[in-house]
């Protein structure tokens, strides 16, 4: 095993200097980090954002057309030869049904909705550990 002799003339730097370096190319190191999660955050966020506006575009076209499907839906029960404001009524009281379904099992979803029962229990269980241990050490 060799050892490198620092040339003649030139002195070693200092534990300090050498501390201080590490520091600086540490922090350095950790601010090209943060910057490079930054931009790449950026770019997913305008990712996300256009594709939510497609999103929402598309439900607007969805919505609009299905006025004029369930127009269609009426027009050829009229065809079929019912009168037309009793065709008007079977699509009404159809879309009153599709609706009350929707409602009830929205409310189902909700219901089952519970708090975040492990996170509680963490922290619950964090303080009595951190009074524990202020206990004792006074």
């Amino acid at each position: 095993m060799t050892t490198t002799q620092p040339a003649p003339g030139t002195e070693q730097p200092s534990i300090g200097t050498l501390a201080s370096d590490a520091s600086r190319h540490l922090s350095t190191l950790v601010r090209g980090e943060i910057a490079l999660a930054k931009a790449e955050i950026g770019t997913s966020v305008k990712r996300a954002g256009t594709g939510a506006g497609m999103f929402v575009a598309a439900f607007v076209l969805v919505a609009y057309s299905l006025t004029f499907g369930l127009i269609a839906l009426a027009e050829g029960l009229v065809s079929l030869g019912v009168w037309r404001w009793l065709a008007y009524l079977i699509v009404f009281v159809l879309l009153l049904i599709v609706a009350t379904v929707l409602v009830l099992i929205g409310r189902r979803m909700v219901k089952r909705i519970t708090g975040p029962e492990k996170t509680i229990a963490e922290a619950k269980q964090t303080a009595e550990t951190l009074r524990r241990t202020g206990q004792h050490t006074a």
